[in-house]
């Protein structure tokens, strides 16, 4: 095994674990989605996650930070985008009624990564993404439609909100990662909600008005801290880790373990079942991304991590 390859596998374990975490996100958010406004939703689990993250703030070597317009920007795009805005999107997925399918669809973010990275970051895949992105999209339709020819717009609109985020997500994802000499991975965690945190209450305040800010019961805090401090914190933390010492096209293997974990959990904890043309849907998404991944690491064995590694600036 070489050096490089050596570096990577610590770093999959954790983007891995991270993943699985994720699958359990739909057992908090599904409810409370349901049973409050999606941007309420929002703007508390940024406030629990700010809350907590706090005293990570101090640990940042605020005046060593070469604060350039890069930084700033990508800084304000990972908070106001990846996190409240995508999130945003996300939850309003969930009340359409299905747990699974937005769940499902957010592998189309390791794709979007892929092409951001190669855009943005200069990780230039071996391979052409044409086709692999035609073939992860017929999945994703699949995935959206349980029955493929008679698609209508109310199973449009579910799928369309979480292809929305997903795409905002794989943007964070390769943002983040071009930060990653710069802040530490709990460092950018903090900071990511730090910054989602007013975007998520102007958000509110378009959506509900100065009342959504009080709709929340007592009933519902539960539900919001154990959806802020697994698939969110803890979950996020462990990518971040991950993620640090993986290029973004490496980690795609170990993300597999987010919809297997969301199939299983809302199998059991929902009952629902997916059609065949959905596990087709699954099949080619989950094989476009193995495959990519593949190709992609055969030139990390060659070029080492560190030659595909972001010029000194953040991480996603």
């Amino acid at each position: 095994m070489s050096a490089a390859r050596r570096r990577v596998v610590p770093g999959i374990v954790f983007v891995a674990l991270a993943a699985a975490l994720w699958g359990t996100d739909a057992l908090f958010r599904r409810g409370l989605a349901l049973e409050l406004p999606a941007s309420v939703v929002v703007f508390y689990e940024h406030l629990f996650l700010t809350l907590a993250t706090i005293p990570l703030l101090a640990r940042i070597p605020w005046r060593r930070v070469q604060w350039t317009p890069r930084v700033i920007a990508s800084l304000a795009l990972i908070g106001i985008g990846a996190s409240a805005t995508a999130t945003f999107l996300f939850t309003m997925a969930f009340r359409y009624g299905d747990p699974t399918t937005p769940l499902l669809l957010q592998k189309l973010q390791p794709l979007i990564a892929i092409a951001a990275a190669w855009a943005l970051l200069g990780e230039r895949p071996r391979v052409r993404l044409g086709g692999f992105a035609a073939v992860a999209i017929l999945g994703a339709y699949l995935i959206s439609i349980p029955q493929p020819t008679q698609a209508s717009v109310a199973q449009l609109a579910p799928a369309l909100l979480a292809v929305g985020a997903a795409t905002l997500w794989g943007l964070g994802t390769v943002l983040g990662r071009g930060m990653s000499t710069t802040f530490a991975p709990a460092e950018l965690t903090a900071l990511r909600f730090t910054i989602g945190l007013p975007a998520s209450a102007l958000i509110l305040l378009v959506d509900e008005g100065p009342v959504g800010f009080t709709v929340v019961q007592a009933t519902d805090v539960p539900a919001l801290l154990a959806l802020a401090a697994v698939p969110g914190l803890l979950a996020l933390w462990l990518y971040y880790r991950g993620l640090a010492g993986t290029p973004a096209s490496a980690a795609t293997l170990a993300e597999l373990a987010f919809p297997l974990s969301a199939i299983i959990i809302n199998r059991f904890a929902f009952g629902t079942t997916l059609t065949a043309t959905q596990w087709l849907g699954i099949g080619l998404l989950a094989g476009t991304l193995v495959v990519l991944s593949r190709l992609s690491q055969r030139g990390y064995e060659h070029v080492g991590v560190e030659a595909e590694a972001p010029e000194p600036a953040l991480h996603r």
